[in-house]
């Protein structure tokens, strides 16, 4: 008992912080139930389920902490416990580390905001991109009351644990280095007991997506993250023979007017339109930030905040049932460039071997065209400046250093001080790059050849800061000012476009990236995958409805039918106006991966598991179904065969 004793007190002072992650931790957690009490599924059995699967998430933090802190604990000479530099080290790592913790509670909170979600591979990415999340941070948050909040949140707590003697007792206490080193043998087994055997995906105990979030510890899942960017598809999802999938995947592509290059484990083939023409108009491309289908009259809103979008729409190619693959920019950025479904994990865009790949840029290189892609903020943001100038785009952004020069294969083109009007976390506004993009254009129309330009917008994006006096939603106040912003400078686009030579002879495209929000209760909130695809072009595009369901990697694709081109395609995506379309839309987060066909939904999840759904739109709601085993090797197919591909270097 006297030993107990003596070794309690030299680790009381780890003991009560640990006491006091435990309590936050639950009050966090409730607080996050009652935020979602509309969309959680809770019971009192659900209610302990949540909490408990919660504190056993929260032991893991703590046997890492446990682990750090017996180690220090154990190689201080024994002489040297209670001295100044015990107390020392003692006093500063436990403040440090207690005001990590505290400013990640306040994180996770305003993580929750915005993704409805626990830490997860975002915040790896915003650990990596640390300049854009800082100045996104400042300018969406009121830091003058932030950071305050936190010191004095931290200094109350360390005040009560020293009132508590727990420092005291700490430094008064010397156990041999023998039960010294007892502590640390127990925290590093219980610390390798977490690493070998619990995973972040076991909180995921529930159907409902909001459930399991809550269970987990933002902490813990921030971590795991770190170490899972990225999947084997075989060992975490059910798969099929590789010729088998291919087999599948091959009958689902094939068409009449295209033929397979091989026999071999590829979907190359070459596509012949009968009505074949030389016609080669210029193509901008937008990629707008976050435009849900939802914002827009076209797709059912009754708010007024898209009017030219709405009106835009009338007049050209529009896809009225077409759905994002996944809920980040680099999932569109993917779906649009390679026209294929999300690899699970990283988006391709951002993983190493991406350069050399055949995308959209071959198909209009092969036409003699230029391709531009223009960002208004720092394209090392995400590895775009890094996977377009690996693949055949100049690059025109706001880097901040010419170093990053190196790590693409084509020219990079700084957009200067003076060509900016109004700049904020993510970059300068969408009126200013729409500018830039412009001036470029002019160049190679009078350079005589043909331009495809791809931009990427940044405005619709917290804190939804624009131009004063543009729209009559004041800047800085919410999404649906953003909204209008972006709608008000895409009209800006083309009305300064219609004064150009180069006007009638260009094509403009507008695709959403993701929607504003993807987060919902169940695997896959299929509603908030629907975005808006425009195909517009004066006397060039026919105005048309489509309303097939289809996928953001069908635009592309579409569009070269449209132009009647004769093209090589290594690609997922097909023309939608083919006879021998099928329709389908892959949609996908992280780890789930998830095949549409009308209203059935096919997901795959990373434990080897597939569930089947009805899903009913006018309620957002998936019904579980029996398991249909064609359609789940279907979908298995078109995900298998896409890891496949880039595993194998076959995407080349």
């Amino acid at each position: 008992m006297k030993v107990a004793n003596l070794i309690f007190k030299r680790y009381s002072l780890l003991f009560g912080f640990s006491a006091w992650y435990l309590l936050f931790s639950l009050l966090l957690r409730v607080f996050f139930l009652f935020w979602q009490i509309d969309d959680v599924d809770l019971s009192i059995l659900i209610l302990f389920k949540i909490l408990f699967t919660g504190f056993i998430f929260d032991l893991g933090v703590l046997s890492f902490l446990f682990l750090i802190s017996s180690f220090y604990l154990l190689i201080i000479p024994t002489k040297l416990i209670g001295s100044k530099l015990d107390k020392f080290f003692l006093i500063f790592g436990s403040v440090v580390t207690l005001f990590i913790f505290v400013f990640t509670f306040f994180a996770e909170i305003t993580f929750w905001e915005e993704f409805r979600c626990r830490f997860n591979f975002v915040a790896v990415d915003y650990l990596i991109y640390t300049f854009e999340v800082v100045k996104n941070i400042h300018e969406s948050y009121p830091l003058y009351l932030l950071i305050p909040g936190i010191l004095l949140l931290t200094s109350i707590i360390y005040y009560v644990m020293l009132k508590l003697d727990f420092l005291k007792n700490t430094l008064e206490s010397k156990p041999s280095f023998r039960y010294r080193l007892l502590m640390f043998v127990v925290a590093s087994f219980f610390a390798l007991f977490y690493i070998s055997f619990v995973k972040n995906s076991d909180a995921e105990w529930s159907k409902n997506r909001y459930n399991n979030e809550i269970s987990k510890s933002g902490i813990y899942s921030f971590f795991a993250e770190f170490r899972n960017n990225k999947l084997d598809f075989k060992t975490f999802y059910a798969s099929i023979s590789d010729q088998e999938a291919f087999t599948i995947l091959r009958n689902d592509l094939k068409a009449k007017n295209e033929s397979f290059l091989s026999n071999d484990f590829t979907i190359k083939r070459k596509v012949v339109d009968s009505q074949e023409t030389q016609v080669k108009p210029n193509v901008v491309f937008v990629l707008m930030e976050s435009m849900s289908a939802s914002f827009m009259k076209t797709y059912g809103s009754t708010e007024n905040i898209t009017p030219f979008l709405d009106s835009i729409s009338k007049e050209a190619f529009t896809f009225k049932n077409l759905y994002a693959t996944g809920n980040r920019t680099v999932r569109g950025m993917e779906a649009i460039t390679l026209s294929i479904p999300p690899t699970p994990g990283q988006s391709i865009v951002k993983r190493p071997n991406n350069s050399n790949l055949y995308t959209i840029s071959n198909v209009f290189k092969s036409k003699n065209y230029k391709c531009n892609f223009f960002y208004g903020g720092d394209g090392y943001f995400d590895n775009m400046n890094a996977f377009y100038g690996g693949n055949g785009f100049d690059i025109y952004d706001r880097g901040r250093g010419s170093i990053l020069d190196d790590a693409i294969k084509t020219k990079r083109h700084n957009i200067d001080d003076n060509e900016v009007t109004f700049e904020n976390a993510w970059g300068i506004c969408d009126e200013d790059i729409y500018n830039k993009m412009i001036q470029v254009a002019d160049e190679y129309h009078n350079k005589k050849k043909p331009f495809f330009n791809f931009v990427m917008t940044t405005s619709n994006h917290r804190p939804y800061t624009y131009p004063a006096n543009k729209i009559d939603i004041p800047s800085g106040t919410g999404r649906e000012g953003a909204v209008k912003y972006a709608d008000y400078a895409l009209q800006q686009l083309i009305q300064k476009s219609k004064n150009k030579p180069w006007f009638n002879n260009t094509i403009f495209i507008f695709v959403a990236d993701h929607c504003a929000s993807s987060a919902g209760k169940d695997e896959i909130d299929v509603a908030n995958y629907h975005i808006p695809a425009i195909i517009y072009g004066k006397n060039l595009i026919q105005k048309q409805e489509i309303n097939k369901l289809c996928s953001q990697i069908d635009v592309f694709p579409t569009l070269f039918g449209l132009l009647h081109w004769n093209y090589t395609s290594n690609f997922f995506g097909t023309n939608v106006l083919n006879q021998e379309y099928k329709e389908r839309a892959l949609v996908g987060t992280y780890l789930k991966l998830g095949y549409k066909k009308q209203d059935k939904v096919m997901i795959l999840t990373n434990k080897k598991t597939a569930h089947y759904y009805s899903w009913e739109p006018t309620s957002n709601i998936l019904n579980i179904l029996p398991m249909n085993q064609k359609e789940q090797k279907e979908a298995i197919s078109w995900y298998q065969v896409a890891d496949y591909l880039y595993v194998n270097n076959k995407l080349k």
